[in-house]
């Protein structure tokens, strides 16, 4: 094992074999027990609680819709190779493939697998709290990631208007649903070009945030 793996994992296993297994790939030559198979079945359940648990807590303003939508990209195959590829997995599992691999890259797939695995290895040896420390450590800047470009929306549409000399984008709330205890806002933003586009959210900034995006998408 690498020792930026080693680092990464911030875990001491009193079960190695845990971590052995979710770092065996199933191609291994002369494996002996189970592949990372039955682990990423596990792990992928734990990363999508433990990020909708940071979800909840970085955007309590954004309702079900956006965080269901943030919580898919987060955890999604190429949110998994970054990780490995961060931390030095991706390495660890290609040595325990082929001791003599010498660190060689593996295949996207595998890597994102064997992240969810060691995942659930980490679960099983030291409970949710040695799982939840792995996922917030490295999952962090993904999520700040997303809280910028929320953040971004607005100022990028105002810097797109008034470089071409449209002035404000105008916000209008166009529509309120739900209970007061849980309302859903839809936002127009308008440039005085005539260009338009619509927005929900749990609140008038979030919903304006959002409509400030889409009508940057259609813009740029």
């Amino acid at each position: 094992m690498n020792a930026r793996f080693r680092a990464a994992l911030g875990h001491d296993f009193a079960d190695p074999r845990l971590l052995r297994q979710a770092l065996t790939h199933p191609s291994a030559p002369g494996r002996e027990g189970d592949a990372f198979q039955r682990l990423e079945f596990l792990g992928d359940r734990v990363l999508g609680l433990i990020v909708a648990e940071m979800l909840l807590e970085r955007f309590p303003e954004v309702d079900e819709g956006g965080l269901g939508r943030r919580l898919s990209v987060l955890v999604s195959r190429e949110a998994l190779v970054e990780v490995a590829g961060e931390t030095g997995l991706d390495e660890a599992v290609a040595r325990a493939q082929d001791p003599g691999a010498g660190g060689g890259r593996m295949a996207a797939t595998a890597a994102a697998d064997a992240c969810e695995a060691v995942i659930a290895a980490l679960f099983l040896d030291g409970g949710l709290d040695a799982a939840r420390q792995f996922v917030r450590r490295h999952w962090q800047a993904p999520v700040e990631r997303h809280a910028e470009v929320e953040r971004d929306a607005r100022s990028r549409l105002q810097e797109w208007s008034h470089a071409r000399a449209l002035g404000q984008p105008v916000y209008t709330v166009s529509a309120r649903r739900g209970p007061a205890h849980r309302p859903e806002f839809e936002v127009e933003a308008a440039l005085a070009s005539g260009e338009r586009a619509r927005g929900s959210g749990g609140s008038k900034r979030a919903a304006a945030a959002a409509a400030a995006a889409a009508l940057l998408e259609r813009l740029e």
